[in-house]
């Protein structure tokens, strides 16, 4: 956003960064279960068990092989409490780009805190339990409408967030955010995050049903848009659709921090900005598995390996390349790393990936192919990360658990 953004362009609303970002809590048709500040509490000791996506995503078979150690995650939100019994030890320094009084520790929402915890949290005390326990989590805190209404803010906390991630230790970055604005400032930082060689996610948005408008920086072409799912794997009818979406994650029905006081977990959808959360630790795991890859072969794997019924080469623009599967090369060693500088989003050269390819004896083999993929609610669970069946556009379609090497094509945004 920039400095001369004027209010009306800005709106509130719970859990969220800027107008257009990701109404966490939206009420959505017969999936969601409730609305922030309706939900009951859930019981601390209670709230992995409603981390359903855990066990479909067979989370405890790949941390036999990697917990995401040695990975670190920028998140770009309302601050991470590093207090909470599940991030105790699990988070670094960071950055306040706001400008305002406070630390990027002190989390004025809880939003932020809950999407590091789904990326890295360890479980402690019953708290939510990372997908990437082993990772750890830099804090850049940017400020909301509310905390804007309260004290005086940097208009460029945004792009000077991203820029300090990109010049950080953090090799993925999760912005559980957006706003429908682009600006300058927003895709130079970006640019320059690429340039440095990280793996950038960002939630599309949450407003299907409410104009559908683009968001930033999923919008950016360099940027890795993640939609929503829940856990039949069926498109949230809030996650937005278009050409910025790249791939699916689990969003729906997952535990949040109901505010900044850390008392309880709230019941709900965390949308995008969960699936952005999950999307972010996913690619944690398989960068560690694979520490010589570049950001662009971890992407790339990860689009390989989703699962997905739709011809490969062709994206969907509810689901992007698949429903995301870490497991697939975790587990089983699928996925075509490709070329170490080439970008699978925009399939140009880039300039900060100079890390030479994985050794041949530690890249993941081809799949078999298409014609053999096993197909979700089969016997061949050991083939899947997933048994979650797809619906695309209101239509049901069955998921073939793709193991064939995918060559990403995709149209470049513009914007």
């Amino acid at each position: 956003m920039t400095a001369g953004m004027s209010q009306a362009r800005k709106r509130r609303e719970p859990q969220v960064l800027r107008r257009g970002m990701l109404c966490t809590l939206a009420a959505v048709g017969a999936w969601t279960v409730g609305i922030a500040g309706m939900a009951p509490a859930a019981v601390a000791a209670d709230v992995q068990s409603k981390q359903w996506y855990l066990n479909a995503m067979h989370a405890e078979d790949m941390w036999k092989v990697t917990t995401g150690a040695g990975i670190k995650v920028a998140v770009i939100d309302s601050g991470v409490n590093p207090s909470t019994p599940s991030l105790k030890g699990q988070v670094l320094k960071g950055l306040d780009a706001t400008g305002a009084k406070g630390e990027a520790t002190d989390d004025y929402r809880g939003h932020g805190t809950t999407m590091a915890e789904l990326i890295a949290g360890t479980g402690n005390g019953g708290g939510l339990q990372g997908l990437a326990p082993g990772a750890k989590i830099i804090p850049m805190r940017i400020s909301d409408t509310e905390f804007q209404n309260k004290q005086r803010v940097n208009g460029q906390d945004v792009p000077d967030a991203i820029r300090a991630a990109a010049d950080s230790d953090a090799q993925i970055i999760s912005m559980s955010s957006g706003s429908e604005f682009s600006s300058p400032a927003g895709r130079a930082a970006v640019e320059y995050a690429e340039s440095k060689g990280k793996l950038f996610f960002a939630s599309v948005g949450n407003n299907a049903k409410d104009g559908n408008k683009e968001e930033y920086p999923a919008g950016y072409p360099q940027v890795v848009g993640v939609s929503s799912a829940d856990r039949e794997g069926r498109v949230a009818e809030y996650s937005q659709h278009g050409d910025n979406v790249d791939i699916a994650s689990p969003g729906n029905d997952i535990p949040y921090w109901c505010d900044a006081k850390f008392k309880s977990y709230c019941d709900g959808d965390g949308g995008t900005s969960a699936a952005t959360a999950v999307a972010s630790a996913s690619a944690a795991l398989i960068w560690s598995a694979h520490p010589d890859w570049t950001a662009n072969q971890v992407l790339r794997v990860l689009f390989d390996t989703a699962g997905r019924d739709w011809k490969k080469g062709t994206r969907s623009t509810y689901l992007g390349h698949g429903l995301i599967r870490p497991g697939a090369n975790v587990i089983h060693g699928k996925g075509e790393p490709g070329a170490a500088d080439v970008n699978p989003l925009t399939n140009e050269k880039t300039s900060g990936s100079s890390a030479p390819s994985a050794p041949a004896s530690s890249q993941a083999p081809k799949g078999d192919s298409p014609g053999q993929a096993a197909v979700a609610g089969s016997s061949e669970k050991a083939e899947s990360d997933s048994q979650l069946g797809l619906i695309l556009g209101g239509a049901a379609v069955v998921v073939l658990l793709a193991a064939g090497t995918f060559a990403v094509v995709r149209r470049r945004r513009s914007v």
